[in-house]
């Protein structure tokens, strides 16, 4: 499991989880799980939930800000907000193998870089047109893409 086969937590969540473990020793008991409700699995999925839809709007906002700057506000709410269940289920499988492993995230950081590497080789109009014409066309909620 994860960079090491020793017991103690190897990953970076594993890390992070123990230092918000120890930062929060003081205020909550070792039998206790913070949330509205006394079972701690209901809690599990609400804070599961939330973190999720924080996570969700914040990319979105992100998204849509950085694709506003170039497309306006309209066309870039409707490229963000159209995007197919298919492309969303790749981002998100593509983005579980980058966060299992050291190995999944340097194939991942791999093939990425290769396909900046493709898109540079080549020419700039042709590279360009491409993403424009992919754009158009997750914009268009009637598309099946």
């Amino acid at each position: 499991m994860g960079l090491s086969s020793k017991k103690k937590p190897n990953h970076l969540t594993d890390r992070a989880g123990a230092a918000i473990e120890k930062a929060t020793d003081k205020t909550i008991g070792p039998d206790e799980m913070p949330g509205p409700s006394p079972d701690p699995s209901t809690n599990l999925i609400i804070h599961d939930i939330l973190l999720r839809s924080v996570g969700r709007l914040s990319r979105m906002t992100v998204e849509k800000a950085l694709l506003g700057r170039r497309y306006g506000k309209g066309y870039a709410k409707q490229i963000v907000e159209n995007r197919s269940t298919l492309n969303a289920l790749a981002a998100y499988g593509v983005t579980k193998v980058a966060t299992k492993s050291v190995p999944g995230a340097l194939a991942v950081g791999t093939g990425l870089a290769l396909k900046v590497l493709f898109d540079r080789g080549r020419s700039r109009r042709k590279s360009k047109a491409a993403g424009e014409k992919m754009l158009r066309k997750q914009a268009d909620p009637d598309s099946m893409i």
